[in-house]
């Protein structure tokens, strides 16, 4: 049954693990037909999820007879981590959810990262997957394993860490990680450090003070001293709430629900309507001078110099909104980290069209780019930091316009 919700969420571009997170995810958009591809899973349990997903006269729900090819009926062992990379992920899907044993921890990680493994993909990218979403206690001989066949994957693991990230940016002092309660852990912090904020929506690092956003709109201070500026932000979000957060040099940058950015400096405030909707995520950076960039609900990645008035075509576009964005400088140039609502983060090299992309299988709610060129990846119980191979080929992007209508 999971390996079923997966693929259907993989199909329209949602993110679920379950028949109720799928039909939620369904309801909030247009229309739909729904292809269910019954190949290795239990009839039964087909059957109920298309009655579910039918009742409520939303959806299509097609039921496709799909045949067994060769060899699919042959055993797998689910400890054996080449064969489990290399087996039809739906089988292994279906034998880890009733699979008593953790194998040392590659059912954990298979169950935690399924959405992405059950597309199709060679087996060094299903290994990278299962590494990047192993549990802390897995055995040394799988983690072993899976980092030898993972070599052929564009990236490398470079650490991952337990626990909810909201949010992430990167300060003076490396990494900083925001929990949904409103705890703050830099790299090396062995625990969060509270702060006054609760479930937060964003955070952005201004000279050594650490600012959050709440999902009230609403801007905290963490560390650091309160300044002129930061004060009048507050108080400008108290009564304006905001749906974005950034900051660089000496401003502070705020979307709002209208699909405008702001851009708070001591001089004065600039703005720009950059997008149709919510504006959903913001970074920037002020070298040699500041640029901002913007991602929305409408499903664009929008540049934006405050000074300027030209406006610049999308730096990228897909037919889902961007759940967070992050924009660094790196000994090979800026780069711009992206993730969007259907669970794929990319890592985009500025200046030119060339693009990186992982799929953790989780939603992913944050990504921040390390000054070392490094991609952070946030999930709701992980932290990933990944390094893209110095051979990997970026492949260039080709932008995909979000549809006019229902499918």
């Amino acid at each position: 049954m999971r390996g079923t919700v997966w693929a259907v969420a993989n199909q329209l571009g949602v993110v679920a693990s379950t028949p109720t997170e799928l039909l939620s995810a369904l309801l909030s958009g247009p229309p739909r037909t729904v292809r269910l591809r019954p190949a290795g899973q239990d009839p039964d349990g087909i059957a109920e999820l298309a009655r579910v997903l039918a009742e409520f006269g939303h959806l299509r729900v097609l039921v496709e007879p799909t045949a067994d090819g060769p060899g699919h009926d042959r055993p797998v062992d689910p400890a054996d981590p080449e064969a489990v990379c290399s087996a039809d992920p739906v089988r292994i899907t279906s034998a880890y959810e009733t699979a008593d044993e953790d194998h040392g921890g590659l059912r954990t990680a298979w169950l935690r990262a399924g959405q992405s493994l059950i597309r199709e993909q060679p087996p060094a990218g299903r290994a990278l997957v299962l590494l990047a979403a192993l549990p802390a206690e897995a055995q040394a001989h799988v983690r072993r394993a899976l980092t030898r066949l993972s070599e052929g994957a564009p990236w490398s693991v470079e650490w991952s860490r337990p626990g909810p990230v909201a949010a992430l940016t990167v300060s003076a002092d490396g990494l900083v990680a925001a929990d949904p309660t409103g705890g703050v852990r830099t790299h090396g912090d062995d625990v969060p450090r509270r702060s006054t904020a609760s479930r937060v929506k964003a955070v952005a690092a201004l000279d050594d003070t650490v600012l959050l956003l709440d999902e009230r709109g609403r801007l905290h201070r963490y560390g650091g001293t309160r300044t002129p500026l930061t004060k009048a932000v507050a108080a400008t979000l108290s009564s304006h709430p905001g749906t974005a957060l950034a900051a660089a040099a000496d401003t502070v940058l705020v979307g709002d629900r209208m699909g405008s950015v702001h851009a708070f400096t001591l001089a004065g405030v600039h703005q720009a309507a950059l997008h149709s909707g919510r504006v959903t995520a913001l970074a920037a950076t002020a070298s040699p001078v500041l640029s901002v960039h913007s991602g929305g609900a409408d499903g664009t990645v929008q540049v934006w110099t405050p000074e300027a008035r030209r406006r610049r075509p999308p730096v990228t576009e897909r037919p889902y909104p961007v759940v967070a964005l992050h924009c660094a400088r790196t000994p090979a140039g800026h780069a711009l980290a992206v993730a969007w609502a259907d669970g794929l983060a990319e890592l985009h090299r500025l200046g030119t069209r060339e693009v990186l992309a992982f799929r953790p299988g989780p939603a992913v709610r944050a990504v921040a780019v390390t000054p070392d060129g490094a991609l952070a990846v946030g999930t709701d119980d992980m932290l990933t930091v990944l390094r893209p191979r110095r051979d990997a080929a970026w492949p260039v992007a080709v932008p995909v316009r979000p549809p006019t209508g229902p499918s």
